[in-house]
């Protein structure tokens, strides 16, 4: 089981995404824990803040080091597979192997900046490894959160129904998934193709595994640098280049 203990200062935001489909099935089933924390309970001045102005001058509020400091330190448990996430468009763009890495973990600990940003030494001294979901800006860091938590859950062994699923999907091993069909085999003029209804399964797992080169060729290139190529997966990757699968 893994524990997820989201630090926020909107914490509301996560009562309803959470509490559908997988991850809801997850969180009855024990598979998985997500605690809501707000920052704001370890903040000490009567007003709460969890912000201030920088120094130095600049627009904008920065959150501050102690509430955070403090929220860290109460939730985080004495185990050497916890591990303390900062969600910034600074950090390394989320991808499938690391949430492979982080699904390894007891208990991820998120904290979800606001504003212009968190004061630097909860970079330098709290955090374990910084977590970005793209080149864009958030409002925050709970969207991005959500991002990561569904992601990775997905991992968690008997979290999917059919648990090949995962292995299956995109970026699994660097490839986009094939297509994908369903009844009815013919509509409007729209058919499945004929090897998905042969009920051949070889014929139908190198159909799959052409496809999924060609689409990772035609709309993901530099994904192929990252994967070990079979021998026939080369040939058939010549093949597409050529045009003549």
């Amino acid at each position: 089981m893994i524990k997820f203990e989201i630090l926020s200062i909107f914490p509301e935001m996560f009562e309803s995404p959470l509490n559908f489909s997988l991850i809801k099935k997850a969180q009855d089933k024990g598979l998985l824990n997500i605690c809501l924390h707000d920052i704001r309970k370890w903040a000490d001045d009567k007003h709460k803040m969890t912000d201030d102005a920088p120094y130095g001058g600049g627009c904008g509020m920065v959150m501050k080091v102690e509430p955070i400091e403090k929220a860290v330190a109460a939730v985080r448990d004495a185990q050497d597979d916890s591990i303390v996430l900062l969600m910034t468009p600074q950090g390394e763009v989320l991808n499938q192997k690391i949430a492979a890495e982080l699904a390894d973990k007891k208990q991820i600990i998120i904290i979800c900046g606001r504003y212009e940003g968190v004061d630097e030494r909860i970079r330098t001294h709290l955090v374990d490894r910084e977590i970005s979901i793209g080149d864009y800006i958030l409002t925050g860091g709970e969207l991005a959160a959500l991002v990561l938590i569904d992601t990775v859950s997905r991992l968690i062994p008997d979290v999917l129904g059919n648990p090949q699923s995962a292995s299956s999907e995109s970026f699994s091993e660097n490839l986009l998934e094939y297509p994908q069909y369903t009844r009815p085999a013919q509509y409007k003029g729209w058919d499945v193709p004929d090897v998905l209804l042969s009920g051949n399964h070889a014929q139908i797992e190198r159909w799959r595994r052409i496809e999924s080169l060609k689409k990772t060729y035609k709309r993901r290139p530099d994904l192929l640098k990252n994967i070990n190529l079979s021998a026939d997966d080369k040939i058939i990757l010549e093949k597409i280049k050529q045009g003549q699968i």
